[in-house]
This record gives C-alpha cells, structure tokens and sequence, in this order.
C-alpha cells in the first residue's frame, strides 16, 4: 500500500527530531499493520508540525476549546476504502515536549505515540465511551510496540490526546 504523507512544519522545533519523515512513515505503517485497515492506494495524510500558538486556534476553532492541546485529528469526509485524503493531524511542539519531559519518557517516543493516536482518530478510532477507549489504547499500545515503545497509558491515569 502506497500511503501518501504530506508533512508541514511549521515550528521549528520539530525540525530536531532526527529522521523526522522516517518516524511518521514507521508510524503510519504500524498503525496499519495492527488494524488491518485497507485504504485507497495512494491515499494522502497531512501532518502539521506546529507551535501551542496554532493548535491553540485551531483547537478554539474546530473544538471551542480556547486551550493548546498536544495532537487534533480532523478525518476528511469519504470513506476510507476511496478516499483520497484520509484527513489532517495537528501536533503542536510545546505541548508534546512538556508532557514528555512529565512524563520522563523520549521526545520521540511520545510524539511516536501523538502521530499513532491521531492517525486512529483518521481511521474511525475514538475514545468517548470506556469502550471505545479500551479498544483504541489497546491498538496504541500494540502499535507502539511494533516500534520500541512502551505502554503509554500503563502508569497514566488520564488518556492523552484528542
């Protein structure tokens, strides 16, 4: 499956994680090989590298929550199996490096763990019911392993993301 990803970064912060382009890719790639989702071939993400300052807008925007958050999922509008735009993600910098250094796990890693979250919100995942949460921490954390990274949620007591 040839999935397409188009990267914008804006804060350039971002710009020091290493092989940035090579950890979306892996990140994508696993989501999709622990779900098993099949998408249209050359179906296009983007992703939004950007500051608290822009997801703070688009967060009040989109959400009506006048607050940075760490990652927004905006899933395009056609189904996934013909879709040519699966939908945009929005991580912002600041967030994603104070929850990190809280949390005293790599930078990397939990932006491993932002892009994952965020590609299953594209992929029809949400976390409204306990359920629904269960379900998608489960492919999270199944996902994240694929690549090296450990459980995210088992010493949290809140879910991440949005």
């Amino acid at each position: 499956m040839n999935l397409s990803i188009e990267t914008s970064v804006e804060c350039e912060s971002w710009r020091e994680v290493a092989d940035l382009d090579g950890l979306i890719r892996q990140c994508l790639d696993a989501v999709l090989s622990e779900t098993g989702d099949e998408l249209r071939e050359g179906a296009e993400v983007s992703l939004l590298l950007c500051d608290d300052a822009r997801i703070r807008v688009l967060n009040a925007q989109f959400r009506g929550m006048d607050k940075p958050t760490n990652v927004l999922s905006f899933p395009g509008p056609e189904p996934l199996e013909t879709a040519h735009g699966i939908g945009d993600i929005a991580i912002a910098y600041e967030t994603v490096a104070r929850e990190a250094a809280e949390q005293g796990k790599p930078l990397q890693h939990h932006l491993r763990h932002m892009v994952v979250h965020g590609f299953l919100h594209l992929l029809g995942y949400d976390h409204e019911t306990d359920e629904e949460a269960e379900a998608m921490e489960a492919d999270e954390t199944r996902a994240l392993a694929r690549m090296g990274v450990a459980d995210p949620y088992r010493e949290l007591s809140t879910p991440e993301g949005h």
